[in-house]
């Protein structure tokens, strides 16, 4: 796509003219179409700015748009009048990313709902009539399956009410869904066999395996992970060393923890230095889970929220 100037005379007259509201009105007035413009409450027409375009977009940006309410009751309704001098074979799709950008300018000033957004192209092209179609399905190799992707349901996979069952049967990423399906379970233990059965299948790595158990202690709710580490290292042996070595460090992190409660119940003059010590081990032991999820490739939103790290930190850790 050539980059468009936006300092031409066209752009200049275009404003000019478009920018009033009163000539918006009677623009939108004569050309939008009938079933459009019966929604359109035209007398509420406002000039809206137009900072919330991505960067990337902006060298090609010279639309005006208008905001007005809707003539059906509560809702807003955006006009996004574009020119153009020239052809562009893209031209429907990028209309329609002005038009999600206004969207999303209108959910960040705190909107709930997603406004309608009516592209409307003023075209004053020396090729005549304009030669390229409108409908951005129309930009697709295969127009009638993005028209079924595009207006029907988006697929959704729901682990929550995927039956355990069902789960099992989905091989490589059974393992993966289980996990999140009862991350918040108290008692994990309650699906032990359905671990081993998933490890046996020998489906994962070592790495992969480890990734997934530390997930389960930083971020599930359950109280018996290291009794859970022990069972799976007993009845699948390929993974027994890298079960056993998280439950060993898990250990370690509860005696620190329990040596931290027994300062706090012990004389003053121990208490700023243990305290300062078992805050340190646990730190360290902390960023070191966090960097084995980094390496793994866990998302970062995950590991912030679990470690309390900032992006920075993460970013320290990482190097």
């Amino acid at each position: 796509m050539a980059q468009k100037n936006t300092s031409t005379p066209h752009d200049g007259l275009f404003k000019a003219f478009l920018t009033k509201v009163d000539i918006a009105k009677d623009m939108l007035d004569i050309h939008l179409p009938v079933h459009l413009k019966e929604v359109c409450d035209l007398s509420t027409l406002q000039l809206e700015s137009g900072s919330f375009l991505e960067e990337d977009l902006r060298p090609y940006y010279s639309d005006v748009l208008y905001s007005m309410k809707t003539s059906r009751g509560d809702g807003y309704i955006y006009a996004l009048i574009e020119h153009q001098s020239s052809p562009d074979e893209h031209m429907a799709f990028r209309l329609f990313r002005y038009a999600i950008a206004a969207m999303q300018k209108h959910l960040d000033a705190g909107n709930k709902e997603l406004p309608l957004v009516v592209p409307l192209l003023f075209y004053h092209g020396k090729v005549s009539p304009y030669p390229y179609s409108m409908n951005w399905f129309d930009c697709f190799t295969a127009p009638e399956m993005a028209k079924t992707l595009y207006n029907n349901d988006f697929p959704l996979v729901d682990v929550t009410v995927i039956d355990d069952d069902d789960i099992l049967q989905h091989r490589r990423i059974a393992l993966l869904e289980l996990v999140q399906k009862h991350i918040r379970q108290k008692d994990i233990l309650n699906i032990l066999e359905h671990f081993v059965e998933l490890l046996l299948n020998d489906y994962h790595t070592d790495e992969q395996v480890r990734t997934l158990m530390e997930y389960l202690v930083i971020v599930g709710e359950t109280q018996n992970v290291n009794l859970l580490l022990k069972e799976l290292a007993q009845q699948v042996p390929k993974h027994e060393g890298t079960l056993m070595t998280i439950a060993e460090q898990l250990i370690q992190q509860g005696e620190q923890k329990g040596l931290q409660q027994g300062l706090l119940q012990g004389e003053q003059k121990g208490l700023q230095k243990g305290r300062e010590e078992g805050q340190e081990k646990l730190l360290q032991a902390k960023k070191e889970m966090a960097r084995n999820l980094l390496l793994s490739g866990v998302d970062k939103e995950v590991i912030m929220t679990a470690t309390g790290f900032t992006l920075r930190e993460l970013e320290l850790l990482s190097h």
